[in-house]
């Protein structure tokens, strides 16, 4: 069983994934405006590989943003190739 948690401390912020309440992996980002965040980095513990977990971190972030009217800058490699292959997502894209 997977949950996510979204920690904000001012400037920067992450959404951590936990499967079965042990780290699984984080997606990092920083505020660029009150608007804008920024996802720089995504990364899954490699013992949780291969099970969907950076795209799960991906969809919570667009969710949030969706939420509260916000736009995502994808600036990790990860989030860009989501982003470029999906064109639902354009409305969140900065």
């Amino acid at each position: 069983m997977n949950k996510i948690e979204r920690e904000d401390k001012g400037k920067k912020g992450r959404f951590v994934i936990y499967e079965n309440n042990e780290f699984a992996g984080e997606m990092t980002y920083t505020w660029e405006s009150k608007s804008v965040f920024a996802i720089d980095h995504t990364e899954v513990e490699e013992r949780f590989g291969g099970k969907g977990l950076g795209k799960k971190l991906v969809m919570e972030a667009i969710a949030h943003a969706r939420k509260n009217n916000l736009k995502i800058k994808p600036l990790c490699s990860y989030v860009k190739k989501v982003f470029d292959n999906d064109d639902s997502l354009k409305d969140v894209r900065a």
